[in-house]
């Protein structure tokens, strides 16, 4: 295999898969990218078995053929090569000579044949979605996936096609980010599927607010299809948890809040709240947001609102709190209660919602 290719590209296409590198040392072919050349084209491939990612950059390619090389070494050579342009030149035993202006580096890499096949997806549900919207809907959610191992379920996002629409759903039984998109597919089509944190984490880092993604999705597996870059993901088998119960059919109070103004409230009260919370305060057409920890001290913020309502109050872990309030563009949003003991609602105009179990204290 012999080609050149710009340096620049080449440390772009590495940086776009470089994070699936695995770091299982049981596998050594795991930390390699595969680099195929052919068609004027190299084409970097990296996998850790759950997830893999595949992308292409312009080169100019005298020799067709494959090698692996160790990723992050590769990266660390190309970012500190001196020019522009970067040549390779590959035996038939895997060593890489790789050139740059002055500079010369000769690494031993594994053959192809042992390099894991992404899946392929003979049999698949196909869906199109514009990458603005999916990039949208998962900041929206991404935030709310659950950490705990024990509940592997909820370690993903659940991507619900039903009624010409798109529902991501993410809890960790705490609290409870929903967003609907529009997509049109047929009723045969409709499916329910979990989508890995590592996974999100990689295609959110991919999409862009044009063009659009496609969506492949076989037995187990999940395509996503977008900027000349492929990512294949196993999914997480099991069944998600009815989400629809813990959301709160009517509310008996809504208060319209500033967002902006509103998150900056809560940031500031929180410096002070080492007990995992913060009170909110209800009078007529003002919050007084509290917190107060004995050891350490108090704070309060107070915001002018339109409230008519019953005096209450109701405590939040404000790191729950301020999580949407940060993902979210909208100017105003909208904060539904019912008493100080149920859930709290954050709305939108559009839809989305953000469900939050109180704090008891």
């Amino acid at each position: 295999m012999k080609f050149s290719v710009s340096k620049d590209k080449l440390l772009e296409g590495l940086s776009t898969v470089q994070n699936v590198v695995s770091t299982r040392t049981t596998l050594p072919i795991l930390s390699n990218v595969l680099l195929q050349a052919s068609d004027g084209e190299i084409r970097l491939t990296t996998t850790d078995l759950d997830v893999g990612i595949r992308g292409s950059v312009e080169a100019q390619v005298e020799r067709t053929g494959a090698t692996t090389l160790p990723a992050r070494r590769l990266l660390s050579i190309v970012r500190e090569l001196p020019s522009s342009e970067i040549y390779f030149d590959v035996d038939t035993k895997n060593f890489a000579s790789i050139r740059s202006g002055s500079s010369y580096f000769k690494i031993l890499g594994l053959p192809e044949e042992e390099f894991p096949s992404l899946a392929r997806f003979e049999e698949a549900k196909i869906f199109t979605i514009a990458q603005k919207d999916l990039k949208d809907g998962l900041k929206k959610t991404s935030y709310a996936i659950s950490v705990d191992e024990t509940r592997y379920v909820l370690n993903g996002i659940l991507f619900s096609f039903k009624d010409n629409k798109l529902t991501l759903v993410a809890t960790d039984g705490r609290r409870l980010a929903l967003v609907d998109l529009g997509v049109e597919f047929p009723s045969s089509q409709e499916t329910e599927i979990i989508v890995s944190t590592k996974a999100v984490t990689e295609i959110e880092r991919l999409l862009r607010e044009e063009g659009e993604v496609k969506l492949s999705i076989g037995e187990n597996q999940i395509a996503f299809e977008l900027n000349r870059t492929l990512l294949v993901s196993k999914l997480i088998e099991g069944n998600y948890p009815n989400y629809r119960q813990v959301i709160p059919s009517e509310a008996k109070e809504r208060i319209r809040l500033e967002r902006e103004t509103f998150l900056t409230a809560v940031r500031r009260v929180s410096l002070l709240a080492s007990e995992k919370s913060v009170k909110l305060i209800f009078t007529k057409s003002n919050i007084d947001i509290v917190a107060n920890t004995p050891e350490v001290g108090e704070a309060k913020e107070s915001l002018p609102v339109m409230y008519q309502g019953r005096e209450f109050s109701i405590a939040f872990n404000p790191e729950f709190l301020m999580a949407p309030l940060r993902n979210l563009s909208e100017d105003e949003i909208y904060l539904d209660l019912i008493d100080e003991l149920s859930p709290g609602v954050i709305k939108i105009a559009g839809p989305f919602l953000y469900v939050l179990m109180p704090v008891r204290l």
